[in-house]
């Protein structure tokens, strides 16, 4: 049985130890707000411009002059998967679950007689996933946004990806990330960035009106220089999504963290309490029994 004293620090150690868990659940609040923000702020912009990317494709033909980001290589014998998890933990699942996911399609593609490649973008998922597929990480990126993430963290991805694309050193490439909901709730996404996947069921319907578009210079021009901004939007898209994601995951574990440190708290201090009474209770009969004695 604990003496008064462990107990005593224990009690002392869970407190400072909620301390810390009740200041981060704040800082992450206080960050959630801005990174909720600049997510949905970022949404309109990166659907409109795949809206418009597939009314320009809509009556696109397939040719030689044709930009390679929209119509691939013609085969999918290495993909490329892009892992975007977080710098930091302590932030309940959020990382685990986009590790499990890239696991579960590396063993999904390798079953199909693929080979597969990783860009991992933060340091907790090329940890993880270095145990197990180290040989597969092409490059990481890590303190992406360590302050702020601005475009240009995704337009360097971007510009690595393009690169790799044209070396011919992947054919498919999908981005992993959490694709934030609310504060509690993250859901895992997997998207295809090269060859650029279009939405044409818009342009699919018979009955809604068809656009009349005039190209200046030509089509082929105009998406090539479409598609390279479009691809790092939705890389920097995921990365905020993956941001605010990130800060409410660690504001629900710091907000789960001081509850159980003021459970285990109000705990410990009954079991101190009871020990300390029964210890009282021990002199005092010991008193008596020797004034008895005497």
């Amino acid at each position: 049985m604990p003496s008064l004293k462990d107990l005593k620090n224990r009690i002392s150690s869970v407190k400072s130890t909620r301390k810390i868990t009740s200041a981060m659940k704040m800082v992450a609040a206080s960050k959630l707000r801005r990174a909720q923000e600049h997510a949905e702020a970022a949404r309109p912009y990166a659907e409109r411009m795949a809206r418009m990317l597939a009314s320009l494709s809509a009556n696109l033909t397939i040719t030689d002059t044709t930009p390679r980001l929209i119509a691939g290589t013609g085969k999918e014998e290495v993909v490329l998967l892009v892992v975007v998890t977080s710098d930091r933990g302590l932030c309940g699942g959020f990382n685990g679950y986009i590790v499990r996911e890239a696991r579960r399609k590396i063993r999904e593609l390798e079953a199909e007689g693929k080979q597969v490649k990783l860009l991992c973008v933060g340091r907790k998922g090329r940890d993880l996933l270095r145990r197990d597929h180290g040989s597969k990480i092409v490059k990481s990126f890590d303190d992406i946004g360590r302050k702020r993430i601005g475009f240009a963290d995704a337009d360097n991805i971007t510009g690595m990806i393009v690169d790799m694309f044209n070396a011919g050193e992947f054919d498919v490439c999908r981005i992993i990330y959490n694709r934030f909901k609310s504060a509690i709730a993250q859901i895992v996404t997997v998207k295809q960035l090269v060859p650029v996947a279009l939405d044409k069921s818009e342009s699919a319907n018979e009955n809604a009106p068809q656009a009349v578009y005039e190209f200046e210079p030509d089509e082929e021009t105009i998406l090539e220089q479409l598609l390279p901004r479009n691809l790092a939007m939705q890389i920097y898209g995921a990365l905020l999504e993956s941001s605010a994601g990130e800060q409410g995951a660690r504001m629900t574990a710091m907000d789960n963290a001081t509850r159980n440190a003021g459970d285990m708290i109000t705990k410990l201090t009954l079991n101190y309490n009871r020990s300390r009474q029964a210890y009282i209770t021990k002199e005092l009969i010991e008193i008596i029994s020797g004034a008895e004695a005497v």
